[in-house]
């Protein structure tokens, strides 16, 4: 079966509708499973519905979430795109090694392809939502690509991969809201022991979450991590996180 039908496409801070029906419209074109808006900064959606040729479904059927957080929460591994080559704490792929990353992340679950920020691209902070970051090249006199044209670029790799069929009970990979929960945990924790510096806590942070990431945690797994920093922020004094309920519900 082709990656896409295990793919959701992420639009992040969206804000031309042209882009989002030519992508809408490609969804459709490479079998993209379903298509999400985080965030969107969209006026209007009648350029929406003009370029998304014989995919209004695809439009109307997209889910909003207001964060990117939030619209990860269920996928088990999330690929972000991005123009720098150098990003701080994470290292970037080519097309092909990050269309090849999420077909092996696939077995485990559904997975997301994140595109967005059609002025600056995606930041520092949203890609820290993202287990791994990938890179179209270009020349560098002209390093950044239309929203719809990368996607036109990755969506057709995308459909060229196929993921290896799973065997019956094939063990559950961590949806993204439990490892966004343990992070939320190892953060008030290593705060308190002075392990991370109060002024900028969350880049040496989300380094050391990339690196469990990249270990293709099982549910269970990040559960028992989570129920280790539990302890210990009760050993040191830490009232219990307000979102945690939420986060694992």
């Amino acid at each position: 079966m082709a990656l896409t039908s295990h793919l959701r496409v992420v639009l992040h801070q969206t804000q031309g509708p042209d882009n989002l029906g030519a992508v809408a419209r490609l969804a459709a074109n490479f079998g993209v499973a379903e298509l999400v808006l985080a965030d969107p900064q969209l006026q209007e959606m009648d350029g929406a519905r003009r370029m998304a040729v014989h995919a209004g479904h695809i439009l109307e059927s997209a889910r909003i979430y207001p964060t990117l957080p939030e619209a990860l929460e269920d996928v088990v591994f999330a690929m972000g795109t991005t123009s720098r080559q150098n990003l701080r704490g994470m290292s970037t792929l080519s097309p092909e090694d990050a269309v090849a990353l999420l077909s092996l992340h696939a077995q485990r679950g559904k997975v997301a392809l994140v595109l967005g920020g059609e002025k600056r691209g995606m930041s520092d902070e949203d890609l820290s939502h993202c287990q791994q970051a990938l890179v179209i090249p270009t020349r560098p006199e002209q390093p950044s690509m239309n929203l719809a044209q990368a996607a036109a670029v990755l969506l057709y790799l995308c459909a060229r991969e196929h993921v290896e069929q799973t065997t019956p009970g094939a063990v559950e990979g961590a949806p993204l809201r439990l490892v966004q929960a343990l992070q939320a945990w190892m953060r008030q924790v290593f705060l308190k022991v002075g392990f991370l510096n109060t002024q900028a806590p969350d880049a040496l942070l989300a380094e050391m979450m990339h690196s469990l990431t990249r270990g293709a945690l099982t549910r269970r797994e990040v559960e028992m991590w989570l129920t280790a920093f539990k302890h210990l922020s009760r050993s040191v004094g830490l009232p219990k996180l307000d979102s945690d309920s939420k986060k694992q519900s």
